[in-house]
């Protein structure tokens, strides 16, 4: 039977048993992350988890595990389950208390659960692109932190859906910020343009991947954001995130983007991001 996590205890999946005075069930009150697995090895599990903690920081949780016992029960969870391709699921709330909006005033323990997912990789995706629309960036402007709040991507992803496009660019007015679920870059005269860190963009690990490509293949990289207008002539347009990993985007609303194909510098960068992958495996 699938285990999971909950707390520091593997159980199994179907025992698992959460309270609805949870304050993550109440008020979103809690962090998460996504870690992909490929062939039983965890991906930028340590990236994954600094950024859990600096979550937790800017939130003001205390997460009662050091970073290495987290990094090994995470480890015995895809063991345990023998995941080969997938992903983990991760989340840390504040914990059971009756319901007031204010923190606990008691001792509350935090309430941590994971569980492991297969899922193959986006194969086609990858080798063909997918489509885009663009929708106003309606959420908080704390995006920096990966937090359970998600009502703002949801909407957004579900335009997308109806649609029939894979993803959502979410804009401030103007301005290109990322999408529903994943960070949103333009390729243009061989310079890479994205969103940059700060508060209206979560700091995607795949992001930072993306970042240490280009600087692998020699292509320039401008931290600065571009505009819907700007988006739709950029020679190339992809999307990084954890489970859609390096996704040319080839057509915005009713604009194809250049030849309607993935570019050449997309191509290499996802080459190079293969290459990590394949690091990792040969550990």
């Amino acid at each position: 039977m699938e285990k999971m996590l909950y707390n520091d205890r593997l159980i199994d999946i179907e025992d698992a048993k959460l309270s609805i005075n949870d304050r993550g069930y109440q008020f979103g009150d809690g962090i998460y992350e996504v870690i992909k697995v490929y062939e039983g090895s965890m991906f930028t599990a340590t990236e994954h988890i600094d950024r859990l903690y600096r979550s937790a920081d800017e939130i003001r949780l205390v997460i009662p595990y050091t970073k290495d016992v987290l990094h090994k029960m995470l480890y015995d969870l895809v063991e345990e389950n023998e995941l080969a391709t997938g992903h983990i699921y991760l989340q840390i709330t504040r914990g059971i208390a009756p319901r007031n909006h204010a923190f606990p005033t008691d001792f509350t323990e935090p309430t941590l659960i994971a569980y492991t997912q297969v899922a193959e990789r986006p194969i086609n995706n990858l080798r063909f692109g997918v489509s885009a629309i663009f929708v106003e960036d309606i959420r908080w402007l704390r995006c920096d932190i990966k937090s359970l709040n998600l009502l703002g991507n949801v909407l957004a992803k579900q335009q997308a859906h109806e649609a029939h496009c894979y993803e959502a660019i979410q804009h401030r007015g103007e301005m290109v910020t990322e999408g529903s679920s994943s960070n949103i870059y333009g390729i243009k005269d061989g310079v890479l343009y994205t969103h940059p860190i700060n508060n209206y963009i979560l700091n995607g690990i795949t992001r930072q991947v993306v970042m240490k490509c280009c600087k692998e293949i020699g292509l320039s990289v401008v931290e600065e954001a571009f505009t819907k207008e700007q988006a739709l002539q950029m020679d190339e347009v992809f999307l990084s995130s954890t489970s859609s990993e390096i996704t040319p985007i080839i057509k915005i609303e009713n604009t194809v983007i250049k030849s309607g194909e993935p570019g050449i510098y997309t191509r290499k960068i996802q080459q190079t991001f293969e290459e990590k992958v394949q690091q990792l495996l040969l550990v």
